[in-house]
């Protein structure tokens, strides 16, 4: 069993006590966070951009990139780093097009531009489903996954370090969005400074077994000893490409699954809403510029595990009831650190996880109490009662994570899998209804429903299709492939993008059928002055679209 030494212990809790009396600082300097519902839930006006953009990146990665995309670079290598490059134009998209109009028409929360684009059923129906789906699906995998990553490193039992890392994360939360979004910025400091570290230690540990020394040469021989691990473009003969399907990762379903996530995602659009235009996008790219580097951190380490271990390094080590489990290279990279910095890159993983559950519970407070509570169950609630019901929600939320965690089989799917199956079944219809919400003002709410209801009926019908249907008429265009049992199946993210086509025409027909019949749609205040982009901003957009093309370049 891995332990962590007594100065690790001091390293852990030094880190412990800047975030929480950090906290407790900004807490106490902006009083007001507990009177008033918008300033507890947006921070509204007190974000500057580098906190906003550091909040972004603190939200999203946690247990799952560190751990999950560690392991995909060891199984599958440099190409799952699609998720973090097209991350970094999707915000470049979402900064120009998203930020614009929500913030025009002052939208707070993604139930909310809902109701004011169609109408309150289906802002309700969004607002249930979202509290359910960020519960027991988001807010429990990060904190499961967490717990996992944690004991695995610390030799500490799974439900201790799961209660650990939920008070912690209710510490930071109950402070509100400017805690979280200012504590942010120090996890993302240590965040990125542990991850580095660990980076640093790997490719020094290839340079060496192969009689040499220094990160660059072990850059080197890893790309010589694993060629086919830095290819980011799969063909169909490749063993991976059902989770990579070729061309699909740059003009296909990961950028719906990118532009639902970063631009129609209340959990991570929250940080800007409560922000000036030029201070959200200036965030925004920020946090695009971090995109681009998390590869580094979370991506390289999997593939130096992969090349130590086909050279004869962590045979047992990585095994798991008799097979390679490529989820724990990363663990096994952390426990070689020498004492102190195996301290730092604990607090670092510990600070992923932290900062994505206080966010995720912010979020889910955010919606129960504006969405729900003030909509349906008391209209006329004061503005304290509303921050005091947010603080009671997020207790609530990771109470139910925590007991209910254990028994999803979470660690059995994947943690990565495990949230993308069941987002991805929503994720088509929703981002078809945001999207033509914004731009096509004949969009009616029925479409919207159609939207909704029926993308996740053809999510489902298109994943259990392959046991009824043979698709193999699809494999020569590439979007059919055969799995272990010899089944053509559709790749789930070219799924993902035949489901939102299906959806834009469906929704695309049933507006002109009831345009032409007098029903009324709600447009939203949009005009092409809004999308106006300062130089600055235009320069380092260009900047993050030139070093994504030359990444892509390089590694084809």
């Amino acid at each position: 069993m891995q332990t962590l030494s007594i100065n690790d212990y001091i390293v852990f809790f030094l880190y412990f006590i800047i975030i929480v009396g950090y906290g407790l600082w900004i807490y106490n300097r902006k009083k007001k966070a507990q009177t008033s519902s918008n300033d507890y839930f947006l921070a509204e006006g007190s974000l500057t951009w580098w906190a906003i953009g550091a909040s972004l990146i603190a939200s999203n990665i946690s247990a799952e990139q560190f751990i999950g995309m560690s392991g995909s670079g060891f199984k599958m290598g440099l190409a799952i780093a699609t998720y973090e490059w097209m991350a970094a134009i999707t915000l470049v998209i979402v900064a120009v097009f998203f930020m614009p109009v929500y913030l025009k028409n002052k939208i707070f929360t993604m139930p909310q531009y809902l109701k004011k684009r169609y109408n309150g059923n289906v802002a309700m129906i969004m607002a249930v489903f979202w509290l359910l789906l960020y519960v027991l699906v988001n807010l429990t995998s990060i904190l499961y996954l967490g717990a996992l990553a944690i004991s695995s490193i610390s030799g500490l039992d799974i439900t201790l370090c799961m209660i650990f890392l939920a008070v912690f994360a209710v510490m930071i939360t109950l402070g509100g969005m400017k805690v979280i979004g200012y504590t942010d910025v120090i996890q993302v400091f240590f965040l990125i400074l542990g991850g580095l570290i660990t980076t640093y230690l790997a490719l020094n540990l290839v340079a060496t077994e192969f009689g040499s020394e220094g990160v660059l040469n072990g850059f080197s021989i890893m790309r010589d000893k694993a060629n086919d691990h830095f290819h980011m473009i799969f063909d169909k003969s490749n063993p991976n490409y059902m989770d990579l399907p070729g061309l699909s990762v740059l003009i296909g379903g990961m950028l719906i699954i990118n532009l639902n996530y970063w631009g129609c995602n209340q959990y991570i659009t929250q940080r800007a809403l409560g922000a000036d235009l030029k201070t959200a996008r200036g965030g925004i790219l920020f946090a695009a510029f971090l995109k681009l580097l998390m590869p580094i951190i979370v991506v390289l380490p999997g593939i130096a595990a992969f090349v130590l271990y086909q050279n004869g390094h962590f045979q047992t080590e990585m095994l798991q009831d008799g097979t390679v489990n490529p989820d724990r290279a990363y663990p096994i990279l952390l426990n070689l650190l020498p004492v102190g910095l195996k301290g730092l890159s604990f607090a670092a993983l510990t600070a992923a996880i932290v900062a994505s559950l206080a966010g995720k519970a912010n979020s889910i407070a955010t919606i129960f109490t504006l969405d729900v509570y003030k909509e349906k169950l008391n209209t006329e609630a004061s503005e304290a009662k509303l921050v005091s019901v947010g603080k009671i929600t997020i207790i609530a939320a990771m109470v139910i994570a925590v007991v209910v965690a254990p028994f999803l089989g979470i660690d059995k799917k994947g943690g990565f899998q495990y949230i993308q199956e069941y987002t991805g079944f929503v994720s088509p219809g929703v981002f078809a209804m945001f999207i033509l919400g914004f731009f096509w003002k004949k969009t009616t709410s029925n479409a919207a429903l159609f939207a909704t209801i029926g993308g996740f009926i053809l999510s489902i019908i298109f994943k259990f299709m392959p046991a009824f249907v043979d698709l193999s008429f699809l494999n020569p265009i590439g979007f059919a492939v055969p799995n272990a049992e010899g089944v053509y199946e559709i790749p789930f993210i070219d799924r993902m993008g035949f489901v939102f086509l299906i959806c834009v025409i469906g929704m695309y027909f049933i507006s002109i059928n009831e345009t032409l019949r007098g029903v009324k749609s709600n447009g939203l205040e949009v005009d092409r002055s809004m999308f106006k982009m300062s130089p600055s901003f235009t320069v380092g957009m260009l900047v993050i679209v030139a070093v994504t093309a030359a990444l892509y370049t390089v590694f084809w």
